[in-house]
């Protein structure tokens, strides 16, 4: 997508993260793991977040950590590592969403302590 309307010489962007999928699941594929997804540069709204896996537009239910030009410089996690392959290997990601509704409340809150 993103190659495809740069094509047309508009700008784009290609951007990895988080896709929320709230209690109401919409039918979202791609939660639960990291998620990526194009931005698109339009006169006047700016950029513009595009989902096509789940066709959003916007950028309801999904997180940014990072916009790159090119996804080889959006690397999640990256390193090396030395052991043996009976070794466990795990990760697990938490990612909490709040409402900005929310958020002077708990601002408010954390002022107190």
């Amino acid at each position: 997508m993103i190659d495809a309307v740069r094509s047309l010489g508009i700008a784009a962007r290609f951007v990895s993260g988080y896709l929320h999928i709230p209690d109401d699941d919409k039918g979202y594929v791609g939660g639960g793991n990291t998620h990526a997804w194009a931005q698109v540069y339009l006169p006047g709204p700016g950029w513009v977040d595009f989902d096509p896996s789940n066709g959003i537009v916007g950028n309801r239910d999904l997180i940014r950590v990072a916009v790159v030009r090119d996804p080889h410089q959006a690397t999640p996690l990256h390193g090396t590592w030395t052991g043996i392959p009976s070794d466990f290997l795990g990760m697990k990601v938490e990612v909490a969403v709040t409402s900005e509704a929310a958020a002077p409340e708990r601002a408010k809150a954390v002022s107190r302590h």
